[in-house]
């Protein structure tokens, strides 16, 4: 299983920076195209929250997805809203919140890189369905992988509300072909599967690296066990010998004096 692990890890390396370039650029595109349309940028969140929480689908990773729990509902503005639903991905991640009732849907995540595909659609497919529920919403994601080691919040809908603000330039206006409104809106939905394939890629590399690491540890831990019993076998070894020794010195002290008289 380690080595499984550790083979995804390198596939995955080869296939997240270019997840992370188009959700940059998309960014760099928002960013130049607010820069003339500030007024299209929404004031406020959208509605009802919602987060996507990526955990794992296998096992032997650690604490990867108590972390996520305890970030979800942590101090300080990194954090999901308490009030939010929750989409829950990753079968592992499942019982920790088995009786919450924020939880709005339960799916199985990626177990390997050719997976997230599917994984993708059945969030997107989940999160349409809570849109027509409810209208409008603020969509968040919370996954590992994707601002260090710890747990990170991302704000996907209204999109690009965390960009920083545009530099004033004297450039002509973008050319558009669409009305600003139309292309504001495309180009956030284009954001937002992006930014959840991101996630998904960042989430597996992660918690590959998390197996890896604790299968290690286990591995270490066994093996300073298995010469931990051997010492104590050597030990308990001597003991008996040094008894047997004892017992034979005994016989000997006590048969000797009396087969001496006898002869």
């Amino acid at each position: 299983m380690k080595t499984l692990a550790y083979l995804e890890t390198r596939k995955l390396a080869r296939l997240i920076p270019p997840q992370q370039s188009v959700m940059r650029h998309i960014e760099r595109v928002a960013a130049d195209f607010l820069a003339f349309h500030p007024q299209l940028m929404p004031a406020g969140d959208a509605g009802p929250a919602i987060g996507v929480v990526v955990g794992s689908e296998r096992g032997f990773c650690g604490d990867f997805n108590r972390s996520l729990v305890e970030q979800m509902d942590g101090a300080g503005a990194a954090r999901l809203p308490r009030d939010a639903r929750l989409v829950l991905v990753g079968r592992r991640l499942h019982p920790l919140l088995e009786d919450s009732p924020r939880v709005a849907a339960r799916l199985g995540g990626a177990s390997v890189a050719e997976e997230i595909a599917e994984v993708l659609s059945r969030i997107v497919a989940e999160v349409a369905a809570l849109r027509r529920e409810g209208g409008p919403v603020t969509l968040y994601g919370l996954c590992h992988g994707f601002d260090g080691d710890a747990p990170a919040v991302l704000h996907l809908l209204p999109p690009f509300r965390r960009l920083p603000a545009p530099p004033v330039t004297l450039r002509p206006p973008p050319v558009l072909n669409v009305p600003p409104e139309a292309f504001l809106m495309e180009l956030g939905d284009q954001y937002q599967l992006a930014a959840l394939n991101a996630m998904l890629y960042s989430s597996l590399m992660a918690e590959n690296h998390s197996r890896v690491n604790h299968l290690e540890r286990a591995a270490d831990h066994l093996e300073e066990q298995w010469r931990e019993f051997g010492r104590l076998s050597n030990a308990m070894r001597q003991e008996e010998i040094i008894e047997e020794i004892e017992v034979i010195l005994l016989s000997v002290a006590s048969a000797g004096p009396g087969s001496r008289r006898s002869a």
